[in-house]
């Protein structure tokens, strides 16, 4: 008999490694945490096809939408480590989140298992089509002149179009806008091209499309170089508000404890997604910015979502406590 239980346990540990070997068998569910459509899922759906060519398995995009994003996630973070529930994060529900969410049930840099970053996506500042202001200049003057009367359009309480938003308003000596939410990115969009509200500040793969046709105005990109989407668009340093350099991001996040061997396999068919002509095209298209070798990784997102941390949590904080005073 022991001799039959030392040969079990031999044939165990022969077989485990094999079964990691064999991942994936099944199809991964990846959690988009917020509605179908919007950035976060666009981002999440070009990626999900290459890898599931890598991988050999489909990654079916699940959208799981509530509470600024954190519902879906800390479905995901409660997961088995098995690699076939991974989540597409972003800057708001693993850099702002814990400054809205006192209660929030997942801790952004402990709980997960980091793959990698997909796409960053650049903030822009926009204004409905005939809003006075012809530049950025103009337009910080203007909504220091109106205070309260100029309503600002976010994608409801989290949203990146929310704390870009905040962020922005604290940079600008004397603003004090209106805030206006609202369920989604659409209806807040169209309002702002319809003329019912005058500001709002929202990720590139959102507003694009509008700028360039007419129906919006842009200001200024808030990142150090232009985009090739947008290449007459100025920056935000060469429009005169240096201080205000923003880009949301979009990165793949497993639950903790995953192992490595599965850990390696899905960072390796999401670096090939990024990648794969196609998926480059598309975001190319959209105003998205795939890192380059040095941002890909586990360690390199980890790294990320520790300084977002420490740069949100203090500065949303801050400016909320500011409003209720």
């Amino acid at each position: 008999m022991k001799r039959f239980l030392v040969a079990i346990a031999g044939l165990a540990a022969f077989a485990l490694p094999a079964l990691a070997q064999s991942y994936p068998t099944r199809p991964i569910t990846m959690i988009v945490p917020f509605a179908a459509g919007g950035p976060t899922d666009v981002i999440a759906r070009i990626v999900a096809e290459p890898m599931s060519r890598v991988l050999g398995q489909q990654v079916v995009v699940e959208n799981v939408a509530g509470a600024g994003g954190t519902t879906g996630i800390t479905r995901g973070a409660g997961a088995k480590p098995d690699g076939y529930t991974i989540m597409m994060g972003h800057m708001g529900t693993h850099g702002v989140a814990p400054a809205l969410f006192p209660n929030l049930k997942y801790n952004p840099s402990t709980d997960f298992t980091p793959i990698g970053l997909a796409a960053g996506t650049p903030i822009i500042i926009v204004a409905k089509k005939n809003h006075p202001a012809n530049n950025l200049k103009e337009f910080m003057d203007w909504l220091v002149k109106e205070g309260s009367k100029a309503n600002q359009a976010f994608a409801g309480n989290a949203s990146v179009s929310h704390t870009t938003g905040i962020l922005l308003d604290t940079m600008i000596p004397g603003a004090n806008p209106t805030r206006v939410p609202y369920t989604g990115t659409g209806p807040a969009l169209n309002d702002l091209m319809s003329g019912q509200v005058d500001f709002m500040t929202d990720q590139i793969v959102n507003v694009v499309e509008q700028i360039r046709g007419g129906s919006i105005k842009a200001f200024a990109i808030a990142t150090p170089q232009r985009s090739p989407a947008l290449p007459d668009l100025p920056t935000t340093k060469e429009a005169g508000l240096p201080q205000y350099e923003v880009s949301a991001w979009n990165a793949v996040f497993a639950p903790k404890g995953l192992p490595a061997d599965i850990t390696a396999k899905l960072q390796d068919a999401l670096n090939k997604a990024l990648d794969d002509p196609n998926a480059k095209k598309r975001f190319d298209d959209l105003g998205g910015v795939v890192p380059g070798p040095e941002g890909r990784g586990g360690a390199a997102l980890q790294k990320l979502v520790d300084s977002e941390l420490a740069r949100w949590v203090p500065a949303i904080k801050a400016a909320l406590a500011k409003e209720k005073k």
